[in-house]
């Protein structure tokens, strides 16, 4: 046999284990599992504006200027309204209830009470704020975003925001 045709021999060979390497990796693959993407629920324009109309006429009803933020779960800004006679320390206000509200999962309230109780060590976690008027916006017990209110009494904020949850999940 010629060096030509044991080297031909050779390639031939490593090909074949190549293939064989491969065909074994792909009937390995093959019996995975499929993995499965999540279907996580989210705020859309439409969700946004069935909680924002009941939180306007609640405001309304109770004869009270406030501003309206929405968030999503990461605390980006998904909507901001300051009503014309709030005040603009109420924006930053709000904007911070609900991005507590969106990252932990509970009410800003909570916040509030464990700094009353003393627990001031609450005030170094990030985006913690301790005032009451953020709610969580949760869907399928996953939180997707959080809701604020701000600018007038806060258990009247809170109050307003939670008049948006039971819009969107028609309580």
């Amino acid at each position: 046999m010629s060096i030509r045709s044991r080297r031909c021999a050779r390639a031939a060979d490593s090909m074949l284990r190549m293939l064989k390497t491969l065909a074994l990796t792909l009937s390995l693959l093959a019996a995975l599992p499929a993995a499965e993407l999540s279907t996580k629920k989210t705020l859309n324009l439409a969700a946004i504006k069935v909680m924002v109309a009941a939180a306007e006429a609640e405001a309304a009803k109770r004869n009270v200027q406030i501003t309206i933020c929405i968030v999503d779960e990461s605390g980006n800004l998904l909507f901001l309204e300051k009503g014309d006679g709030a005040s603009i320390n109420t924006i930053a206000f709000a904007e911070k209830k609900a991005r507590h509200a969106a990252f932990y999962g509970s009410p800003s309230k909570n916040a509030e009470d464990a700094v009353k109780s003393g627990n001031v060590a609450f005030l170094a976690f990030p985006e913690a704020f301790p005032n009451q008027g953020g709610l969580p916006i949760k869907a399928d017990g996953q939180t997707i975003g959080g809701i604020s209110c701000s600018g007038a009494k806060s258990e009247i904020d809170e109050a307003i925001a939670q008049a948006a949850l039971d819009a969107l999940f028609k309580k």
